[in-house]
């Protein structure tokens, strides 16, 4: 099954549509990369495979029922540890959130599992996404997958790296001065700098005074892939 992880989201997206695998199957396989692979990696650091198990086998249901589908049905994805999620432990990478559990989810995050897409975890962050190469007192470093000793970038470089080690097939992340396009350019995938009026208002990560707090806010959502 380790083949389902090296396909990208337009093959996976084919194969369950046309009923070739199912959900849980896929989200499955990229379960048992993550354990196999992210502990050298470090690029998803909270996860939610139980849960993601449980709508992998909802997906399979509503397919079975002929129900409408969205267009990410079934496809495995990780949230930005910036993005808030909720009942999903939200870090920004700090010991000040440590224990963070927000209650409600980003915009981004309600619109994508709107479409389908089922959540793996978070990726990980610098503390507060203020970094050009992702590593925390939280967490740690993550690390890039073609090159252990070498950096994955920065902010969104845990999406980067964990897409680039094919442990997701589709990851969001933020962009102000480079948070996106940075560790993918770093990690060999490719990260858009979206400017959308909605979910560009939508808050990542926690209110904080000042001018620092005021930039924070400004950042920008934008998708992370394999091209």
């Amino acid at each position: 099954m380790d083949d389902l992880c090296l396909r990208g989201a337009v093959d996976l997206a084919g194969l369950l549509r046309r009923r070739e695998v199912s959900a849980r199957e896929v989200i499955s396989a990229h379960i048992d990369r993550i354990e196999a692979f992210d502990p050298v990696i470090n690029a998803i650091v909270t996860r939610t495979f139980e849960s993601a198990l449980a709508r992998a086998e909802a997906a399979d249901e509503a397919m079975a029922r002929d129900r409408p589908l969205g267009l990410l049905h079934g496809l495995p994805v990780a949230h930005k540890d910036l993005t808030e999620t909720a009942g999903v432990r939200t870090t920004y990478g700090s010991p000040l959130f440590a224990d963070h559990v927000p209650d409600r989810d980003a915009l981004v995050v309600q619109r994508m599992a709107q479409a389908g897409a089922i959540s793996l975890g978070k990726t990980n962050t610098p503390e507060f996404g203020l970094g050009s190469h992702t590593v925390n007192p939280v967490f740690g470093a993550t690390r890039n997958p073609y090159h252990l000793g070498r950096s994955a970038g920065g902010s969104s470089g845990g999406a980067a790296a964990a897409l680039a080690a094919r442990l997701i097939c589709l990851a969001d992340g933020s962009d102000m001065g480079g948070s996106l396009r940075n560790p993918a350019s770093f990690c060999n995938v490719v990260g858009l700098a979206g400017r959308t009026g909605g979910a560009r208002r939508a808050r990542s990560g926690p209110a904080r005074p000042g001018r620092a707090g005021r930039e924070h806010h400004r950042r920008d959502p934008g998708p992370v892939g394999r091209g």
